[in-house]
């Protein structure tokens, strides 16, 4: 049952009973009556408000939910239902992410990938090795690489005598975010201190005359430079769609002839993506006229002078596009530089999630936190509505978090776009099969601010699918609908009994 602890509320209701109960028989005569006071107003419209038991039922989704409202300036709790129960967050997890990122390093942060020389500059020619040393920036693309080669020649650099070394550690190297994943999913690549393009590579594929024609490339706004340490072969199959071999640094792919039509394109994810950006890297310098070496990578940085270097945007402005676009590589860079800048030098995701999870507890106050990851990708995370209320209204409703949070358009009881609800959201969405997730704040037009986590899952469902069919598993797009359904539902359930001004 949904525990309501507004008594004020709950008051004001049992006495609009008690006035309807009083009047047995109808009166001879009908005055006019009384204008109603704001009050009175007000708990006619609360009155009629859904219940959340009945909306939970009509949801049918299985499993469970776990939600809470609280205000937003004061903490108090103003209704909840199983707000102790741990659940999986999905990508709420990178809201605490982006204030354990903001608070730890700064908004101004910026990730820094630089160029060193070993040795002296000679007449234009690096008389030593030249490094492509990643400061762990999770947005670096194509174009970025592209102007440090030529920053590199307005260095004066024309020639570099010795090899081309890649450095990656300033981050731990992780294969994958998730193991549990399909191989061919983008947005499960792997993480290192040197990422590029979310560390994903463009596959296009168009039927020609004598069979596809197939391209993979490291595609940014301005460039397309075709990469070779990501191979793919067409072959006459019907299931799977595809396979994945790791062959020394390559990355090789087979995809089913018959899932591919007439043309199309998708990403897929990268394992070396220090090599990967080695290689385009390599690209640009030779079209400067400088020529490299083919890359060498390394595990401690080395010695030298910068010779040119490239800065990030500001960690306000990445959080706010991680918040938006929910990448999960950001989120896993952001949570790993965070753990490493407390000194924590976490040797794998779930480490640096532990010192997030003890961080949240000395500082938010959270009880129940047990990430393992900063993305949520990986299920295996679990978090209560509880202290997820804690962490949003730890940050404030005019704080740093709600102003980086994405607005969310509410929805009507028929799950229709209602821009004219009388209410804002801003908040973090989450999303794995059988499990969905929001969490943030809403601001009704006149009225008090509330913060507000809803988690719904179906986890013996989601248990039941196979690696092979977690892209598109049977059933979950309608379950996902439903759940989206009905967090529109307590939204604006709450936003008109507990937003409202008296």
């Amino acid at each position: 049952m949904t525990k309501l602890i507004s008594r004020r509320l709950l008051l004001g209701g049992m006495s609009s009973l008690v006035a309807f109960g009083a009047q047995a028989e109808a009166p001879l005569t009908s005055p006019r009556p009384a204008p109603r006071t704001p009050l009175q107003a007000a708990t006619a419209v609360r009155a009629a408000i859904a219940d959340a038991d009945q909306l939970m039922e009509a949801a049918q989704l299985g499993g469970k939910v776990g939600f809470a409202v609280a205000n937003a300036r004061t903490g108090q709790v103003l209704e909840a239902h199983n707000p102790l129960l741990k659940m999986p967050p999905a990508s709420v997890a990178k809201a605490v992410t982006a204030v354990y990122g903001l608070e730890t390093l700064g908004g101004g942060y910026r990730f820094r990938t630089q160029l060193i020389a070993t040795g002296p500059v000679v007449g234009g020619e690096i008389k030593g090795d030249l490094v492509l040393a990643g400061g762990g920036d999770p947005v670096m693309d194509t174009d970025d690489l592209a102007d440090l080669a030529a920053r590199l020649k307005a260095a004066g650099v024309t020639a570099v005598s010795g090899k081309f070394k890649v450095y990656a550690g300033a981050l731990p190297y992780h294969r994958v975010i998730d193991r549990s994943q399909p191989d061919h999913l983008g947005y499960n690549p792997a993480v290192s201190g040197l990422n590029l393009n979310f560390n994903r590579v463009y596959f296009q594929w168009k039927r020609g005359a004598s069979g596809y024609d197939v391209t993979m490339d490291a595609r940014s706004e301005k460039y397309r430079p075709q990469v070779a340490i990501a191979r793919m072969r067409v072959v006459d199959r019907e299931a799977p769609v595809y396979t994945y071999r790791q062959d020394g640094n390559i990355d090789n792919w087979t995809v089913a002839r018959g899932a591919l039509g007439k043309e199309g394109s998708r990403w897929l994810p990268v394992r070396r993506p220090d090599l990967y950006a080695a290689e385009v890297f390599q690209s640009f310098a030779r079209a400067q006229g400088i020529r490299l070496k083919t890359a060498v990578p390394v595990r401690s940085m080395p010695g030298g002078t910068v010779v040119a270097a490239l800065d990030s945007a500001e960690l306000k402005t990445i959080t706010r596009l991680m918040l938006k676009y929910s990448t999960n590589l950001t989120a896993e860079v952001i949570g790993l530089t965070a753990s490493t800048a407390r000194g924590r030098s976490p040797k794998s995701l779930e480490a640096s999630a532990r010192a997030m999870n003890s961080w949240m507890k000395q500082t938010l106050g959270t009880k129940h936190a047990k990430l393992v990851d900063h993305s949520g990708l990986n299920d295996r995370s679990r978090l209560s509505a509880s202290d997820m209320i804690k962490v949003l209204v730890r940050t404030g409703s005019t704080g740093q978090l709600h102003g980086l949070m994405k607005e969310v358009v509410p929805l009507d009881a028929a799950g229709d776009r209602n821009p004219n609800a009388g209410y804002s959201i801003q908040a973090k969405t989450g999303s794995l099969n059988f499990v969905s997730s929001l969490a943030g704040y809403i601001q009704p037009n006149t009225g008090s601010p509330l913060v507000f986590t809803i988690f719904t899952g179906d986890l013996k469902r989601r248990a039941g699918i196979s690696r092979d069919d977690r892209e598109r598993p049977e059933g979950a797009r309608g379950w996902a609908r439903r759940s989206r359904r009905l967090q529109h539902q307590l939204i604006s359930r709450w936003a008109a009994k507990y937003g409202s001004a008296p």
